[in-house]
């Protein structure tokens, strides 16, 4: 449960970070799905970090200024020692961790202090979901997810990708979460550029998953945008939103990448990136002393002239740019946290 000191927190180490505020750990390349639309299960690797070198990482991320983390992988609940992650985490960042759907149920404790559990769901058509993870009865285990993590008071929401697959299913499929008050946080299909040397690849090229109905999706984006204005359920900026239904419209982008200026990528040995298409740069425990060298700049300045990938991670970090967007963004939060608050909270921020 994020609480207004964290709040607070979060705010005033806003002000005194110029520039990056998002990080995207993926703590372990191990998975334990198949899903058709993603490489990761496909070129898995064993070795990861311990959570003592993990924890001496987010010690340098917090003092670069990150203020929101997110884990992901793989699966990073398949890792023994996720709680202390997440408990050490939670503490400094607004934290989030992705899964499958497969072990969050399984996980309860370890996740209590985080302040969102993103479950990977694509549709609510049973079948569907379970060919499009590769695994029998995912649909049903990532149900059983949801629904355990809620009755904990363990703050879950729903991840899906949208792709050509569910296009036409995602407003519906919102409407089906939101009016349940589970939140839906957003992903939107991509595949990855070939650039040489990357760090990893992670959305694998496929035409069922590749959206053709350009209209259709700037459509999504504008009932959303009319959806977001109801609910404290739809996780999504109204600036991404219209970033992304002019995307979709026109084909120009309105943002310039931010990669290793708003947000930083770090993988499962601790190697960090502007993102996982491009080449590792340097170790998260040589970051202090590179992350403002004439080398980084440039770094910064070449990305910042890429237009190769659509993540959508990455457009929310490159339209939400500078110290400005860094307080949309916590602001945005915030306002989204507000429905996990308890009363007396809630109404201490209703009179502050």
């Amino acid at each position: 449960m994020m609480s207004s000191m964290k709040a607070l927190s979060l705010l005033r180490r806003s002000f005194r970070s110029p520039r990056t505020h998002h990080a995207q750990w993926m703590v372990t390349r191990k998975c334990n799905y198949r899903c058709r639309g993603c490489e990761v299960w496909r070129s898995q690797d064993p070795c990861e970090l311990s959570a003592e070198e993990i924890k001496r990482g987010l010690d340098i991320l917090r003092d670069i200024g990150v203020l929101e983390i997110v884990f992901s992988g793989g699966n990073p609940l398949i890792r023994d020692d996720i709680g202390e992650i997440m408990d050490y985490a939670s503490d400094y960042f607004i934290t989030t961790v992705y899964d499958n759907g497969s072990m969050a149920a399984k996980k309860v404790d370890a996740l209590r202090k985080v302040d969102f559990v993103a479950i990977s769901l694509d549709t609510l058509d049973e079948k569907k979901n379970d060919y499009l993870k590769g695994v029998p009865g995912a649909f049903k285990t990532a149900m059983n997810s949801i629904n355990t993590l809620k009755d904990e008071g363990v703050h879950v929401g729903v991840s899906p990708t949208i792709s050509q697959v569910n296009l036409y299913e995602i407003v519906d499929f919102t409407d089906y979460f939101v009016r349940r008050h589970i939140p839906v946080w957003y992903c939107l299909y991509w595949y990855d550029y070939p650039f040489k040397d990357g760090m990893f690849s992670i959305g694998k090229k496929n035409d069922d998953y590749e959206i053709q109905d350009t209209k259709a999706l700037a459509k999504v984006f504008d009932t959303l945008l009319k959806m977001r204005e109801e609910s404290n359920y739809v996780y999504i900026t109204r600036k991404t939103l219209e970033a992304l239904k002019h995307l979709s419209l026109t084909g120009e982008r309105t943002w310039k990448c931010k990669a290793l200026s708003n947000f930083v990528i770090v993988d499962h040995l601790g190697r960090v990136a502007g993102c996982h298409s491009r080449e590792p740069l340097a170790s998260i425990f040589d970051l202090p002393e590179v992350w403002k060298s004439a080398k980084f700049e440039g770094f910064r300045e070449e990305y910042s002239r890429c237009a190769n990938c659509s993540y959508l991670c990455y457009i929310f970090y490159s339209v939400h740019s500078g110290l400005p967007g860094a307080l949309e963004i916590v602001r945005d939060q915030w306002e989204n946290a507000k429905v996990f608050l308890r009363p007396e909270e809630q109404i201490a921020t209703a009179h502050g």
